[in-house]
């Protein structure tokens, strides 16, 4: 893996003067985000060695080079999911690519259903801790010794600095957001409401099929971790005439982009401050 990883990111370092700072995912429906960037270079997944291609609508499937909130950045319009039949190797790939490239801090976003029933259709949860659900571990297999230890520590998943700060920005731009628990699990299944409840129990929030992986992988290379759920849909088995549908879960997210935007763009700002 590590020579693949050396070939990708050499052949990236080629392309683009960049050097990024911050490493940036966007979710489903997510991407416009990456129109906040100041773009230096965008290169297609197609194009790139060892990269796989998206196959999920609102993903476009780039990797952008450029500058946000004065910081150099590179971001992923658009990830890999476990459920398209990538190995959790190929899904996390990009993100040991961005440390190569010097990102020490690692921003993710998704689309997520609401379980806690306090949540709103919109509303921002930031992430504060995360549940595995996903059958496999991405650090199963052979350390990557280079990038991190056997067995990362991970009573701190996600960087409480950043989300403090995080949270001083929102309320200073009157932003509605909240604070919880996500649950990845595998996909490509909505829950069924016996799901929903169970994850309740367990303690989750915020449900989705992505951002774990990554998450796991980046701790794993000693990367700082913040991380935004968009709760595009409710988990309310009671209301049968609402059904969720990956329309729905686009649009929502569309509308909450501008709040998440501001939120990470300003975030980014006060690295190293």
């Amino acid at each position: 893996m590590m020579d693949k990883l050396t070939e990708t990111a050499a052949w990236l370092k080629e392309k683009t003067r960049i050097t990024p700072e911050t490493g940036i995912v966007l979710g489903s429906g997510l991407g416009r985000l990456a129109d906040e960037i100041e773009v230096s270079h965008r290169i297609m997944y197609n194009e790139i060695p060892n990269f796989e291609a998206s196959t999920v609508e609102g993903h476009e499937g780039n990797l952008i080079f450029g500058v946000l909130g004065g910081k150099q950045v590179v971001a992923m319009q658009g990830r890999f999911h476990y459920y398209e039949g990538y190995p959790m190797e190929k899904v996390t790939f990009p993100v040991r690519v961005m440390r190569l490239l010097g990102a020490h801090t690692l921003f993710v976003s998704n689309a997520a259903g609401g379980l806690n029933p306090a949540f709103e259709v919109g509303d921002l949860m930031i992430i504060r801790d995360h549940i595995n659900m996903f059958p496999e571990n991405p650090l199963r297999g052979p350390n990557v010794d280079e990038l991190g230890t056997r067995f990362p520590e991970m009573s701190e998943t996600y960087c409480r600095k950043l989300i403090k700060k995080a949270k001083e920005i929102a309320s200073q731009h009157k932003i509605r957001f909240q604070s919880g628990v996500y649950i990845g699990s595998p996909g490509p299944t909505l829950e069924t409401p016996a799901e929903y409840r169970m994850f309740r129990i367990l303690g989750a929030d915020a449900t989705g099929m992505s951002t774990v992986p990554e998450v796991i992988t980046a701790r794993h290379a000693g990367m700082r971790v913040f991380g935004i759920s968009v709760i595009t849909n409710l988990a309310e088995p009671s209301e049968k005439d609402k059904p969720t549908t990956h329309e729905t879960v686009k649009h929502e997210a569309g509308i909450a982009t501008a709040s998440m935007t501001l939120i990470f763009k300003e975030l980014i700002a006060s690295l190293g401050q």
